[in-house]
């Protein structure tokens, strides 16, 4: 068996994996994967009695183009008509189909029909020729029937509606596929090599070899996973792991690719090479991930399968067998017959579910919500179990200043004084957190003189002719002034999930502060009106610590947790919820996210500060970043749910009535025309309401 990697131009949904399996249906092909993200396909076929060209040739007939993957790495890039195409054309056909409403000529709502199935014909072509109805083929079918019809606004409405909903399928996997391959640039792309004669040399990443040592100055993003042999600094690890603030790492601790190296120089030993890298393997889940999810059928295509073929089928038969069998007027039967087409006509079916989805989305796009398809906003309807994560999510995503506690008569005021002044000359995310409170405080102080950093642990500096120090609780254990009392309330505060921040002189502690990231405000009501719409289950998946999990845990109200998960166990967490759920939701904001929610049947992405990655990567964004959005959006795929169902009830049970009457000799050609119209108008203003939703 030989092994072949191909980029096919024209691969962005299932509907082109299930028909590039058709021209490919060949007992010397072994196996077919296709990655619709990267546009890859793979092929395992018997060299011995299969040629290279017949892959390709085949491809060809689905009207897609197969080129090696080597090659197109070098292909130049597109032409802007190639680029843009779908996106003109389809915009060209709703200007015609306005043109063609205002004047009433048929042959602007011809060039709107034209323009609007331009890609739809060949594969419509395609489907007749293997004799096998598909959704291209359905859509050719109901326009076709609406000009014989001579209703050429409706022709021309659903072949622009199809245009519409088929270039944001394309739109939004392109979307998707630019963030993905955009992932790695979070890590630099060159490494400061240590050689044995302790020279520096700058090398390309790929050329790093497994076992070098490489130089990380302060204020450098890490450029791939190692493990620290010298020097000691805090390490911002958000876009890997999520942790709301940086982490003190030293020698022996492991550092990953695409996290910031904030205030000391580092000397790393690599241990993966760059193809294995952390941040590699993110890219590789969110790819493996939405591939997997794309091969699902949808259901107006699995309907259209068997309805089109037995109404032509059904149609032909009341034209033909009355007079050859049974001696009765052609001309009678041969009306009847084409009456049964008129009322078969799909065109209320096939529309009343993308109308409906249209609008769905449109509304939702009013309400701050970006739904990057129609499947997602049916889907998230249906939710019963739904992951969150931590940092970003159910929180603020900063940290903040939570609880001041002054000691050994100190007062608030005096504490605040002393910590503003020596946190003036630091850059650390938690003194970030003490200057803002001050600033809300309206503390005024001094710089404090003789600032001298402890790298990892805080700092020293004289305040009003008094040497003070401010540091974490070891530091405090260090300077040799903590009392058991004080040790209590430290833990106290640690267990609760904060990060504890100590001030002192030499003759005693002069109070802490603790300093935690805030919960979302009403988070617990936002997650008691996720359960009013139907979801069983919410989990909270986080790369923080046990007690800041447990704090924010039981303050949430969420049913269960993990702490200290990294992106592939996340992923393993989805996947195990995914054993007992048929449909499982994930909500997150930054990288480290991205893997699970593309494991997740719904990805979700807190859009206003979520990292572009996770945005890209979800199926649906909350722009406004505001988590209540999202029942607001479970309610929403509930009506629009309810009205497609309704439509497509009304549309096959009028059918149903026509089709009686057509058979009794009760129906007559006006009439069915004026049903299907009818049908096709009522559809679309009950999709409408929708865009009242508010």
């Amino acid at each position: 068996m030989k092994t072949l990697v191909y980029k096919v131009e024209g691969l962005d949904c299932a509907e082109e994996v299930i028909l590039l399996r058709k021209v490919l249906d060949d007992k010397r092909i072994n196996s077919l994967e296709f990655n619709i993200l990267q546009s890859k396909m793979t092929v395992s076929f018997d060299a011995e009695r299969m040629k290279e060209e017949e892959i390709v040739t085949s491809v060809k007939k689905a009207g897609l183009r197969a080129i090696p993957w080597e090659k197109s790495l070098l292909v130049s890039p597109k032409s802007f008509w190639i680029a843009n195409s779908r996106f003109i054309l389809t915009t060209l056909s709703g200007l015609f189909l306005l043109a063609g409403l205002l004047t009433q000529e048929k042959g602007f709502y011809l060039a709107s029909i034209l323009l609007g199935i331009w890609y739809v014909i060949p594969k419509a072509i395609i489907a007749l020729r293997r004799l096998s109805p598909d959704i291209n083929l359905l859509m050719v079918i109901a326009i076709m029937g609406a000009i014989g019809i001579r209703q050429w606004f409706e022709g021309a409405s659903v072949a622009f509606l199809f245009a519409v909903a088929t270039y944001l399928e394309q739109w939004s996997v392109g979307k998707a596929r630019n963030a993905v391959s955009s992932l790695m640039e979070l890590a630099p792309q060159s490494a400061c090599i240590v050689l044995p004669t302790k020279e520096l040399h700058v090398k390309p990443i790929e050329e790093v070899e497994v076992g070098s040592l490489i130089l990380v100055k302060p204020g450098e993003k890490i450029p791939l996973d190692g493990v620290i042999v010298e020097g000691s600094s805090l390490v911002d690890q958000s876009p890997i792991t999520g942790e709301s603030v940086p982490v003190f790492k030293e020698e022996g601790n492991e550092v990953f690719a695409g996290t910031l190296n904030t205030d000391g120089a580092l000397v790393c030993r690599v241990t993966k090479a760059v193809d294995d890298t952390t941040l590699a393997k993110i890219t590789h889940l969110v790819e493996e991930a939405r591939s997997k999810r794309s091969v699902s059928e949808q259901w107006v295509e699995t309907f259209a399968r068997y309805y089109t073929p037995i109404m032509l089928l059904f149609a032909a038969l009341i034209m033909f067998v009355p007079p050859l069998f049974l001696n009765l007027p052609w001309q009678t039967w041969f009306y009847h017959g084409l009456v049964l087409l008129v009322i078969a006509c799909p065109c209320a079916l096939v529309i009343s579910t993308p109308v409906a989805i249209v609008c769905g989305l449109t509304a939702a796009a009013k309400g701050g919500v970006l739904v990057k398809g129609g499947v997602f906003l049916e889907w998230v309807g249906k939710l019963k179990v739904l992951a969150v994560d931590k940092t970003g999510t159910l929180t603020i995503g900063h940290p903040f200043v939570q609880t001041i506690v002054p000691l050994n008569g100190h007062t608030i005021q005096e504490l605040m004084e002393r910590a503003v002044a020596l946190e003036k000359s630091s850059e650390h995310p938690l003194s970030r957190a003490i200057l803002h409170e001050g600033e809300k405080m309206a503390i005024q102080a001094h710089t404090a003189t003789g600032y001298q950093a402890i790298k990892g642990k805080g700092a020293l500096a004289t305040y009003q002719d008094t040497l003070y120090w401010i540091g974490s609780h070891r530091f405090m254990h260090e300077m040799g002034q903590e009392t058991p009392e004080i040790h209590d309330q430290a833990l106290k505060l640690e267990d609760a999930g904060h990060s504890v921040v100590a001030i002192g002189n030499d003759q005693h502690v002069c109070g802490l502060i603790s300093i935690a990231d805030k919960p979302r405000e009403g988070i617990r009501s936002i997650l008691d009106e996720i359960r009013k719409c139907g979801v069983d289950e919410i989990v909270m998946l986080t790369g923080d610590n046990q007690p800041t999990a447990q704090s924010l845990a039981d303050h949430a109200g969420v049913d269960q947790f993990y702490a200290e998960l990294l992106p592939d166990e996340k992923v393993e967490k989805i996947l195990e919820l995914a054993k007992t759920w048929e449909i499982v939701g994930m909500v997150g904001d930054g990288v480290n996210d991205a893997p699970a929610m593309a494991s997740a049947s719904i990805g979700i992405a807190m859009g206003g500060i979520g990292a572009p990655l996770a945005v890209e990567t979800a199926d649906i964004a909350l722009m406004s970043d505001d988590l209540s959005k999202l029942p607001w959006l479970m309610r929403l795929s509930q009506r629009t749910l309810k009205i497609i169902k309704v439509n497509i009830a009304f549309s096959l049970t009028l059918k149903g009535l026509f089709i009686l009457l057509a058979i009794i000799n009760l129906a007559t050609l006006w009439m069915a025309i004026a049903a299907d119209t009818g049908a096709t108008l009522l559809v679309i203003f009950n999709a409408l309401r929708l865009l009242k939703q508010k």
